[in-house]
């Protein structure tokens, strides 16, 4: 069964969303060749424009993207991280920058 992957790529100047191309890996190798044959420079340029993908890869192996790889527990279930900051301090930065502006701006503050 063909698996659909993503690849990100580097953004440029003139990009208007995240570029990215489309990995399709263990591709049955007929329907490889009949997807080529529509197009020989670039056989896959239609179905890349139609998906806004930079590119289209197929391939009959099976293509690793480590980016891609979502750890999982015991279970085979994705683990997921939560970052919390801490704000304990924030009111007290926000009013110490505050007056640490004030008195560069030659404005005594209490």
């Amino acid at each position: 069964m063909p698996r659909l992957q993503i690849l990100e790529l580097p953004e440029g100047a003139a990009d208007d969303r995240p570029p990215f191309a489309l990995i399709i890996d263990q591709v049955d190798p007929a329907v490889a060749d009949a997807l080529a044959s529509v197009n020989h420079l670039h056989p896959y340029a239609d179905m890349a424009t139609r998906l806004g993908a930079r590119t289209v890869l197929l391939f009959t192996e099976t293509i690793e993207i480590p980016a891609n790889d979502v750890p999982v527990d015991e279970h085979g279930i994705p683990l997921t991280i939560q970052i919390e900051a801490d704000t304990t301090r924030f009111d007290e930065q926000i009013a110490d920058a505050a007056r640490a502006a004030a008195r560069l701006a030659g404005h005594p503050s209490h």
